[in-house]
């Protein structure tokens, strides 16, 4: 195992001018002045920014994204591109892998050209899984999954049944292809100067449609995938809701025991906070930060621990009335409590 430990900190212009955990959100690219506004009235320092047309995945474009922004007191940390995230293609070795290796360098080759420090990459081949919408707290609409029922879907495709690709994928393909498309992007990332960190698959079941989710569904898969990079600008992207649905008997550690082996690695580069009702196998549901079964004040307390200097955002946030700002509100407010709270706790900021 690599011993490596590398600092976020050395990318210029990473950080804002008060390093350590920072409140991010996010929007796509198609946000309106108001919206921005109403971003930099909630006091976020970050934005993770969708950019939905294809044709607008470039350098220009994030720049003029970059200086839109930056007037309203916002910097972007992430770019999304949903071409180049659970891509089937590079996951399960399909027709057009190398072309979308290669789209994916080239991606964050324009991220580096325009100073955008990071990227979420999610490496799941048959997708998102969930069994549709639930109520939970006062009639909140939210996400929920059965493993009985749940269907997959990512982009425009769709997935359910036994086999989703036709047959049954071994442990050995998975890392074999895992290993092929990362042993090129760690290059072009460390050379454009991008951290990329890893989302775990959602959910973390073994296997769902006949491809097992071997390498980013629990503890020692992820420790794996990291020593096969042995980058520093390969890491995680630690989805706090992903990995309490698997729950610590199923991810091999708890939510605190992951970042503190992360972080103090320097390899946690992003945290999605949220919480969910419960762990597999049972259904869950997605909740607030305050109605699931994890203390979220614990994860902050974890975080600040390992001086984590990062962003950390809400995500799938659940339908409250007044509208989906209501719900960014309520979850940006709660965190910043949580922050203020371990950092007076810690004797400081």
């Amino acid at each position: 195992m690599s011993d490596k430990s590398y600092a976020i900190e050395s990318v210029p212009g990473f950080h804002s001018n008060s390093p350590g955990i920072q409140l991010a959100a996010q929007c796509n690219d198609k946000a309106t002045d108001e919206d921005l506004q109403f971003f930099q009235q909630l006091g976020v320092e970050w934005l993770m920014v969708g950019v939905g047309d294809d044709e607008n995945q470039n350098a220009d474009y994030y720049r003029e994204l970059k200086s839109r922004f930056a007037k309203y007191d916002l910097q972007i940390y992430r770019i999304a591109n949903s071409s180049v995230h659970n891509m089937p293609e590079v996951t399960l070795n399909l027709p057009g892998r190398d072309e979308k290796v290669e789209e994916f360098a080239t991606f964050i080759q324009n991220l580096g050209k325009a100073d955008i420090p990071y990227n979420t990459y999610a490496h799941m081949g048959n997708g998102i899984w969930s069994s549709g919408r639930t109520t939970r707290r006062g009639g909140m609409d939210a996400r929920t999954l059965d493993i009985k029922n749940a269907k997959g879907r990512w982009r425009d495709a769709q997935f359910e049944g036994d086999l989703t690709h036709g047959r049954e994928y071994t442990e050995d393909e998975l890392w074999e292809n895992y290993e092929y498309m990362i042993k090129q992007i760690a290059p072009a990332a460390e050379e454009a100067g991008v951290y990329i960190g890893i989302h775990p698959d959602d959910p973390p079941v073994y296997s769902l449609g006949g491809i097992p989710r071997c390498i980013f569904g629990n503890f020692a898969g992820y420790k794996q995938a990291m020593d096969i990079a042995d980058s520093p600008n390969i890491g995680v992207c630690l989805c706090v809701g992903c990995w309490l649905e698997g729950g610590e008997e199923g991810m091999g550690v708890d939510v605190p025991g992951a970042i503190r082996y992360f972080g103090e690695r320097k390899k946690l580069f992003k945290v999605h906070f949220r919480n969910v009702s419960n762990p597999m196998p049972e259904p869950w549901t997605e909740t607030l930060m305050d109605d699931g079964y994890m203390d979220m004040h614990v994860v902050m307390k974890a975080l600040r621990e390992v001086a984590f200097d990062g962003a950390i955002i809400p995500d799938h946030i659940p339908n409250l009335l007044g509208g989906h700002r209501a719900g960014v509100a309520y979850s940006i407010a709660y965190m910043r409590a949580l922050l203020q709270a371990v950092n007076n706790e810690a004797g400081g900021p």
